[in-house]
């Protein structure tokens, strides 16, 4: 999923041009970076594209790594507000939260070109182990697992780790497909369905109901 991006923070004394050239720089590195993958873009198609050079964009940025990783962050940091955004409406019922985040990840999925998620596709072009960007990615991917297991625990799911491992590989495999099959009738369309299969496999109604019922014990 392509998330809007967002230029990082800047020190509030910076000078007002400066702000202007790094944001331009950051905005047109995010675009090229999605679109073309982050090997295939170096600085002076950066600097060319942002209407200026090289020495600007050491100015604004140390290295490309640094660039990498701000446009990973800001990936990241979008995610998750369209993820707390997209369940908000169903505080307290946690299936109706995961079906919710797979409904809004095909609709999403069916109204844009996508060329997948960011994230996984850095992962895949920057596999070295040690580097910030891998620890962004790492990161990204512990959360993503995380809040999907607490979902799973939160309603009640036979085996909450599994559940909520399953439905990650899910949404990792909608990205690549997606990437792959782009028209209406490709494996995508069939994510929210595959996702309440699961639901009901871990969870089917009547445990859902003692679990309740215990609860309220």
């Amino acid at each position: 999923m392509r998330k809007k991006t967002r230029s990082p923070p800047h020190a509030d004394n910076a000078p007002a041009p400066t702000r202007r050239v790094r944001d331009r720089i950051f905005d047109v590195a995010c675009e090229l970076f999605y679109e073309r993958g982050i090997r295939a873009v170096g600085v002076d198609a950066i600097a060319q594209a942002a209407g200026t050079n090289k020495m600007s964009f050491y100015r604004s940025f140390a290295s490309k790594d640094d660039l990498v990783a701000a446009y990973l962050r800001a990936n990241a940091n979008e995610y998750w507000r369209w993820w707390d955004d997209t369940i908000a409406g169903h505080a307290g019922d946690p299936r109706r939260q995961i079906e919710a985040l797979f409904e809004a990840y095909l609709s999403h999925a069916e109204q844009y070109c996508s060329r997948g998620c960011a994230i996984a596709n850095a992962a895949v072009e920057c596999p070295e182990p040690d580097s910030v960007v891998s620890l962004i990615i790492r990161e990204h991917q512990a959360e993503t697992r995380r809040r999907l297991r607490a979902l799973a625990a939160a309603m009640h799911a036979r085996d909450p780790d599994v559940l909520g491992d399953a439905l990650m590989l899910l949404i990792e495999g909608g990205y690549s497909t997606r990437v792959a099959a782009r028209d209406a009738q490709g494996p995508m369309c069939a994510v929210v369905a595959a996702a309440r299969a699961l639901l009901d496999a871990h969870a089917p109604p009547q445990r859902r109901a003692q679990a309740a019922a215990m609860s309220g014990k």
